[in-house]
This record gives structure tokens, C-alpha cells and sequence, in this order.
């Protein structure tokens, strides 16, 4: 974060003479999106897919000065989307210097703020609060507390001498120190109905209650939360009342197509070695497969957490076998997939019945993946004169410990693999690895089609006629 500018106001006095004037966050966001909006600016950087969908009406909502509910099955990018609200608050905002709840130097709203501000009048101390600040975030959990959000009694406070009485005796939660913020409440209906009732007061009334008595606060935060829809029978709900107060409840949904999945992958995804985009379009084409598939428990959904885990294992992968054969750069081939549904298995759910059969289930639609991706790469090419140098005894073996300049050199010189190279989006230039990739993906298709057979052990796999 950068640090505070030198030229903004230090004091009340030199605030007003500036022409602030308080602001209230939904408003500012208001001004700030429609700022954003016409100026051609995008205001969502790093969301992929939700443009024609899900943010037209996450923006209505926030022109409307609601507070909004993302519902959406796990990893379809709810909370990143929040968490890019606070680029639409001003970059800095004045707060009185020292005070709990960070308020605005022309507008106190707790008892101490106001009775510094009518003793020091324009002598007032400001400071400056960066937007990155403004955003809070809680992931709601069975034990959080109404302490926790809203506030108690401090008893260091009271064994101080104040009485209990004392509003200054409070301890405050979350949300009022999220006071002109955003307040971001993840998974909400894993909160205990109880708890969720103490919000009531904070989104309709704006005032905190603690222990038997109300502090009038006049509380300016923007409230969002998330929900998978696998909660409300499983975990929890949000209670009636509660949904009553937010103004906007939002479907969010998994990438809609190809393209877009593989953009969340290479964005998301922190990939140790190089993985091409025919293999990108393979994992994003197991994972919608894995969405449609009739053996995953669609309740709980298949996140784009487990497309970028395997574009990372993939590219692990290939990492490895560059340790082991010295070959340069690291690149991604498809014999590198076969290790996706061993390790990924556990990240999603089966549907009971289907015990035992997790590996098989996962395999089938992988080589799905793979035969789809090449149909789309390959479609219209010839590929009957790999097919005959392969049966006139041409075998090729790839694996874990075999260099891409080994399976590049058990083939004789052929037109269609330069036709296969240039589908791939790889030119006769690159390194042997990446040309590698390309003809295995052509090779596997063909096994795939029965065209040719396929031969595997632990660290080999040997295609022939």
C-alpha cells in the first residue's frame, strides 16, 4: 500500500476549507461504478465469465444501494467478486485520528469521537484510510459469536470504573468497525440462526444492540455475503427475515463455456512448468464433463478450484520429468494427464453407489476430454500416414522419463506431423517438448478412436499397431 499523500487535509478545519463533504459508502460506490461505467474502465479485473450474466445485475444492484447475496454452488468465484468491491470505494478517506470505529472527521457518530470533536472543534486530527482497508471479510462458522460481529461488554472496561451502562464500556464487533466499509460475510448460512437474528437491527435500523441495551449508532456499511445452495438443506439457512433485508440475491454459475474455463485456469493457476492450450482445453473439458456426469453429486457441484489444481499437477509433472531427463524447458505433454485422477480424486463427491469405481468413472472422462479436444484441434486432418508409420514398425514411447526429443525421433519425417504441430498452435521452431505435445495428443486420439493400440506399465506407454 502506498503511503498516505502529503497534500490531503491533517485537521477538520483544513477538511472543510478542502470541500469534503461525508459520503455515504453506497454512494460512493454509486458514483464510483457509474464513474467506472462510462468511462469505459472495466470495474471487475479478474472476473472471467460473468460478464453477460452474472454482473449486469450485481451492478443494478449496487446503483440501487442494496445489499446482495451471491448464491452459487462451491468455486464459481464469489468471493473473488466481493473481494474487487473495495476498487470501487475512493482510493483514500479521511477518519478521525485514533478513533475505534474510523469515522468521518465532520460526522462522529460514537459518544467519545463527539466529545472530542465539540473539545478540538478544527484542531481535530484527521488520518487517512486506505480503500484496501475498508473491506472486511468473515467466513461464517457454528461457533462464531454475536460478540464476534456485533460487540460485548468490555470488562476491562468496567473494572476501570465505568459503569455497565456506559456505552463507552462497549467492545465492538465486526461489523461496526467495518463502519464505512463493506462488510463480507462468506457462507452465511453456516451462521446459527440466533446470530444471524443480531444482523437484523445492522441492515434495517443501522444500530447495534449489546446486552440488553441499544447504542444508537448510525452505522454505514455496505452488506454481501455468499451461499451454496447445498446449505440451506444440509448445514443451514439464512432465516426469513434475514433475506428480507438484503435487497439483492444473485445467481452465480460456473463458466459457461470452453474458452472461458481455460481463462479462469490460466489466470488462477500457478503452473511450474509450461502447459499448452490444447491441454488447458482438455482439463476444462473434463471438468464440464465431470458437471454432467450422472456419478458426481452435483449438490455439492465441481469447483474451478479442481481445474486449476489439474493444470498444476499436470505441469508438476512435466516439471518432474525435466528433473529426470535434463530436457529444457519443462513442457506439459498429454502422457502428463494420467496423473490428474489419482490425486484429484478426493476433491470431488460420487454419488452413493459408486464406490470403487471413483478411478474408472474419472479415466472414462478424461479420455472424453482428450478424444473432444482433438476432434476440435484435428478435425479434417488426414492422419492415416501417422497411423501407417506407427504399423510399419514405428513404435513410439513416451512416459515419465522419456524426453520429448525421444518421441519426435522414433517417427520418420512426415507433412502431417507439421499439419498436427501447426494445430496445436506450435511452429517447427519451438523445442522438441512442445512439438512432443502436439503429435502424443494426436497419438492418443488415434488410440482413442481404435485406430491404434496402446501398451502401459508404470513408466512407459508404447503405441503401436
Amino acid at each position: 500500500m502506498n503511503p498516505v499523500p502529503e497534500h490531503l487535509p491533517r485537521t477538520a478545519g483544513e477538511l472543510r476549507a478542502a470541500g469534503y463533504q461525508p459520503r455515504g459508502i453506497k454512494a460512493e460506490i454509486h458514483d464510483n461504478l457509474l464513474a467506472a461505467l462510462r468511462s469505459g474502465r472495466d470495474p471487475w479485473p479478474g472476473i472471467v465469465g460473468f460478464s453477460r450474466t452474472v454482473l449486469p445485475q450485481f451492478e443494478r444492484a449496487l446503483l440501487a444501494g442494496h445489499d446482495v447475496v451471491l448464491l452459487g454452488e462451491r468455486g464459481q468465484g464469489k468471493t473473488r467478486l466481493l473481494r474487487t468491491l473495495a476498487g470501487l470505494l475512493d482510493e483514500w478517506t479521511p477518519v478521525i485520528e485514533g478513533s475505534e470505529l474510523f469515522e468521518h472527521p465532520l460526522e462522529p457518530i460514537t459518544p467519545a469521537s463527539i466529545r472530542r470533536a465539540a473539545e478540538l472543534g478544527d484542531e481535530l486530527p484527521v488520518t487517512w484510510k486506505h480503500r484496501s482497508e475498508r473491506y472486511t471479510e468473515k467466513l461464517a462458522t457454528p461457533d462464531t459469536s454475536v460478540g464476534d460481529l456485533i460487540g460485548d461488554v468490555d470488562p476491562v472496561k468496567v473494572a476501570e470504573g465505568r459503569s455497565l451502562g456506559d456505552p463507552e464500556t462497549i467492545h465492538f464487533g465486526l461489523v461496526p468497525r467495518a463502519h464505512r466499509g463493506i462488510v463480507a460475510i462468506n457462507e452465511l448460512p453456516d451462521l446459527a440462526e440466533r446470530i444471524q437474528v443480531a444482523l437484523l437491527n445492522v441492515m434495517e435500523e443501522r444500530d447495534i444492540q449489546v446486552r440488553g441495551y441499544t447504542l444508537r449508532l448510525p452505522l454505514d456499511v455496505l452488506m454481501v455475503a455468499t451461499a451454496n445452495p447445498e446449505d440451506y438443506t444440509n448445514r443451514g439457512r439464512i432465516i426469513t427475515p434475514l433475506k428480507d433485508r438484503f435487497g439483492a440475491e444473485i445467481r452465480t454459475h460456473y463458466p459457461l463455456d470452453v474458452a472461458a474455463e481455460v481463462d479462469v485456469v490460466r489466470q488462477e493457476a500457478h503452473l511450474v512448468a509450461e502447459v499448452g492450450e490444447p491441454l488447458l482445453e482438455v482439463l476444462a473439458r473434463f471438468v464440464r464433463n465431470l458437471r454432467e456426469s450422472t456419478v458426481i453429486d452435483q449438490r455439492s457441484g465441481v469447483s474451478a478450484r479442481f481445474a486449476v489444481a489439474a493444470a498444476e499437477t499436470v505441469a508438476a509433472a512435466a516439471l518432474r520429468r525435466s528433473a529426470l531427463t535434463g530436457e529444457e524447458p519443462a513442457v506439459a505433454r498429454p502422457v502428463d494427464l494420467d496423473a490428474v485422477p489419482a490425486v484429484l480424486r478426493g476433491k470431488i463427491e460420487f454419488e452413493p453407489g459408486e464406490e470403487g469405481r471413483e478411478h474408472e468413472h474419472l479415466v472414462h472422462l478424461l479420455r472424453r476430454a482428450v478424444a473432444e479436444t482433438a476432434r476440435d484441434r484435428f478435425g479434417g486432418l488426414n492422419l492415416r500416414p501417422l497411423v501407417e508409420a506407427v504399423a510399419d514398425g514405428h513404435l513410439v514411447a513416451t512416459g515419465e522419463k522419456v524426453p520429448g526429443s525421444d518421441v519426435l525421433s522414433a517417427l520418420p519425417e512426415l507433412p502431417v506431423l507439421h499439419e498436427v504441430a501447426v494445430r496445436a498452435g506450435v511452429s517447427s521452431e519451438d523445442p522438441p517438448g512442445r512439438i512432443a505435445a502436439a503429435v502424443e495428443l494426436a497419438l492418443e486420439s488415434l488410440y482413442l478412436a481404435r485406430q491404434l493400440a496402446k501398451d502401459s506399465d508404470d513408466a512407459t506407454t508404447v503405441y503401436g499397431p
